[in-house]
């Protein structure tokens, strides 16, 4: 009871603390460790690391939505990820499904106008997600207070491919001149993510790489690793993480 007493103590100082702080505009967090949970943890199968990964995102998005982030993008699945075993790949896709169609009936993501867009290579994604993605989407696409964007079927090499091969297709009809090619028009190219580039980039789970996730946007982001599995992650990490930031010089090369 103390122990408790006293964490719930250290936490809403910390709370107090980021809060009179500047805030992150956007964080993008790279959810890692749903298996590891499974297996280290609860010796368990990875189905249930998966399910507790899901139940977790939807917690997070709520704590960034009371802290005012205003921008949260997630990998979830990344192009890689197919090459697990096929059960395992349709089970995590069946729970992103279910969230997509969780998110857009919550209330709580109507009455705080969170925007809801997914980003990856749809052409991957099996029907069954296409029309939950397009489901969520849709019921979310007039709000701009708040955005989440998750990265299905996501790849940040395959993603810059995509765009210079758009910008070659432009050189070559004469829609685009050479001397025209610039980041402003890379950046317009790759386009998944239509808000701000990511100020913090988290990594769960005690891997220090950023595995092909948003390899142009995070020119000048912050990065922060925790050792803790995504399952298990708490508010009190996301508080720590977000003071870290806050406590960096942003100097941006000056």
């Amino acid at each position: 009871m103390v122990s408790d007493t006293a964490y719930a103590t250290y936490e809403a100082q910390l709370a107090k603390e980021v809060k009179s702080g500047e805030i992150p505009k956007h964080i993008a967090i790279i959810m890692d460790g749903n298996r590891r949970y499974a297996r280290e943890v609860l010796n368990a199968a990875p189905s249930e690391g998966h399910k507790l990964g899901r139940d977790k995102l939807e917690e997070v998005v709520h704590w960034c939505m009371d802290l005012g982030v205003r921008n949260l993008t997630v990998y979830a699945f990344s192009t890689e990820n197919f090459k697990r075993d096929p059960e395992e790949v349709e089970y995590i896709l069946d729970l992103l499904k279910v969230t997509l169609y969780k998110f857009a009936e919550d209330k709580d993501v109507h009455s705080r106008r969170l925007s809801i867009k997914v980003i990856g290579d749809r052409d991957l994604l099996p029907d069954y997600l296409l029309e939950a993605v397009e489901y969520a989407e849709s019921r979310t696409k007039d709000y701009d207070d708040y955005h989440l964007n998750i990265a299905v079927a996501y790849g940040g090499r395959q993603e810059i491919a995509r765009a210079v091969r758009e910008i070659a297709e432009g050189v070559k009809s004469g829609s685009i001149a050479i001397e025209d090619i610039d980041e402003e028009l890379i950046s317009d190219h790759i386009g998944a993510i239509s808000v701000t580039d990511p100020d913090l980039i988290l990594r769960t789970s005690g891997e220090i790489r950023i595995s092909n996730f948003l390899l142009w946007q995070m020119a000048y982001s912050e990065l922060y690793f925790t050792d803790v599995f995504w399952p298990g992650f708490r508010y009190i990490d996301l508080l720590r993480a977000i003071r870290t930031y806050q406590q960096r010089k942003r100097r941006y090369g000056a």
